[in-house]
């Protein structure tokens, strides 16, 4: 009964490159204790769209002590993503090794344009968008919080473009709503914010900008109790996509009374 209230309440499925998902919220694989705690984890947060980073994990499904053979594909939509890669054609040929090895043709594309603060090198994630959406490849490209690369990866063919909140696992919440939200504004595909979301109220707070998701992955795995974590997650991305549909109050200087005054009685 409550999918159906909420179903109700958000008439806009999460529709990306014509394929509908009933998650706002992605989530990764990485940095759990365990792969029991992760799937733990993975099912409290409600998650249909699960990352996998193809550079640092065993490709191959059989062994029992790698990700992917605790991930089923029947439950989630798994989807490959370039972590790690540092140049354009490093990219490319993570993300070619990653359908070859029977993931489908969606990837999360990174290029790393600096080891210490892991921001993107916008130039080679511009390249290697336009070389693999030739290729057929869905490109979900993560990127800085810049406005005209945001552009840039939309004329390139990205299906969706995923601007961070703030750096990858820095947890310290939105850093810009405004270009977050001027890059809603102007994008026609879909806007996944990743990178940087700490807790749940910062989650809350990314999806009252009016953005289409979230994804994250230390936010939930670096929690003392990620099952907790993933869970309060689901919420505040429900909440605050809830929140964002039904308008807030104006911000106002002066206070307001909540009831009329007219047809007070007297004392």
């Amino acid at each position: 009964m409550g999918t159906t209230v909420e179903a109700s309440l958000d008439p806009f499925p999460l529709t990306i490159a014509g394929r509908e998902f009933r998650s706002r919220l992605m989530v990764g694989t990485g940095k759990y204790a365990s792969n029991s705690a992760m799937i733990d984890a993975i099912d409290a947060s409600g998650a249909e769209v699960v990352t996998v980073a193809v550079r640092r994990v065993d490709l191959n499904r059989a062994n029992d002590e790698g990700i992917l053979h605790h991930l089923d594909p029947e439950r989630f939509f798994l989807l490959a993503n370039t972590a790690g890669c540092y140049s354009a054609d490093e990219a490319i040929r993570y993300a070619r090794l990653a359908r070859a090895a029977g993931f489908n043709e969606w990837v999360k594309l990174e290029v790393i344009g600096d080891q210490e603060t892991l921001l993107p090198d916008t130039a080679g994630l511009i390249v290697a968008t336009q070389t693999l959406a030739a290729e057929g490849f869905k490109v979900m490209a993560y990127t800085n919080d810049d406005l005209i690369t945001a552009l840039r990866l939309e004329e390139a063919g990205a299906v969706a473009v995923m601007p961070l909140a703030s750096p990858i696992g820095s947890g310290l919440g939105m850093l810009n709503p405004y270009a977050i939200r001027t890059i809603k504004r102007r994008l026609g595909v879909p806007v996944i914010v990743d990178a940087g979301v700490g807790t749940a109220s910062d989650a809350c707070i990314v999806m009252e900008q009016g953005v289409d998701g979230i994804l994250m992955n230390t936010g939930i795995a670096a929690a003392s109790d990620p099952v907790r974590m993933a869970t309060a997650m689901r919420q505040a991305v429900e909440a605050g996509r809830l929140a964002f549909l039904a308008g807030r109050m104006p911000r106002r200087e002066i206070a307001v009374p909540s009831s009329p005054v007219s047809g007070m009685l007297d004392s």
